[in-house]
């Protein structure tokens, strides 16, 4: 039998989600079993999955059978450019091609590094996610109330996210706003896609999107886009409606026209979509931080090799 003391770290979280990360490799069907049978107990007395935890709570645990996972190597320590730092968050620059954290065929991601890189942070949780292929502004949570504060905003959409993204074709200047739903579908293979969808449809989202266009090139345009609403792969799949794929999209993109641009001088072989401005009041102080992380160099020599 466990019993556990609520700290800093956890205040604020569900009892389902404290226990799903406490027995990594227990079913969450088995964690919602002992839960609702009354085997976990919060200061001696039954809880429901949404109750929330407060600092010095004492969590009392029965034994669980973890599933034996095969031996793997622990994540590599990595540390990652810092945009912005405080006692509440980090903000990183993620390169293109590292996923954010582990799950679905990667072993680890931005998170594991960045923890095992800081073996005395008692906290660190990602705020959002961005593509495994794209660069760019990242939030990382070092308190859990700025985590919930920061995810707050996310939702209520009263954050600014701002992308560069390189697309084929001639952007039309007036084409300005995309509300087209979106629908998240699994493929046969199991692999996570979207499609933009009429509106109406069962399962699809509103999406929207606005796009400026910040360069023009023979061939391409550079957009600057702005969120306004957080779906899978939604500026991805917008633009690729549009019929102006993002440069090197392997799942929605010009696939010969990759293939051609990988091989070519520049040898330019990634996704060209990058996060590249962040707005948010700060989850403590209440003051506006506004960060801003400039192209890759390989994505400005990329552009520098375009005629204009």
């Amino acid at each position: 039998m466990l019993r556990l003391t609520v700290d800093e770290g956890s205040q604020g979280q569900r009892l389902d989600n404290y226990l799903i990360r406490l027995l990594k490799g227990v079913p969450k069907t088995h964690v919602y079993r002992v839960i609702r049978s009354g085997e976990v107990r919060v200061n001696k007395g039954r809880a429901s999955a949404d109750t929330r935890l407060h600092v010095g709570d004492v969590v009392r645990v029965p034994p669980v059978r973890v599933a034996e996972r095969p031996d793997t190597a622990p994540a590599p320590a990595r540390e990652f450019p810092v945009v912005y730092e405080d006692e509440q968050l980090i903000a990183v620059d993620k390169p293109a091609g590292v996923a954010v954290h582990g799950g679905s065929g990667v072993s680890f991601g931005v998170i594991e590094q960045l923890r095992q890189a800081r073996p005395g942070a008692k906290f660190l949780e990602l705020v959002h996610r961005l593509d495994k292929e794209t660069s760019g502004l990242l939030l990382i949570a070092k308190k859990r109330s700025a985590l919930v504060a920061l995810q707050d905003q996310l939702r209520a959409r009263e954050t600014g996210k701002s992308y560069a993204a390189l697309v084929i074709g001639a952007w039309p200047a007036g084409r300005k706003v995309i509300d087209v739903p979106l629908h998240k579908f699994l493929t046969g293979e199991g692999e996570r896609r979207v499609r933009a969808v009429e509106p109406g449809h069962d399962e699809a989202k509103r999406s929207i999107t606005l796009v400026k266009v910040a360069r023009r090139f023979a061939g391409f345009t550079l957009l600057d886009v702005t969120i306004k609403t957080g779906r899978t792969h939604q500026i991805r799949v917008h633009l690729a409606h549009e019929g102006h794929p993002i440069v090197g999209d392997a799942k929605y993109g010009d696939f010969a026209l990759n293939k051609a641009l990988a091989r070519a001088p520049a040898h330019f072989g990634r996704m060209f979509l990058h996060a590249q401005r962040l707005r948010f009041q700060h989850p403590a102080s209440g003051e506006v931080i506004e960060l801003e992380v400039p192209l890759p160099a390989e994505c400005e020599a990329f552009l520098d090799t375009l005629p204009a």
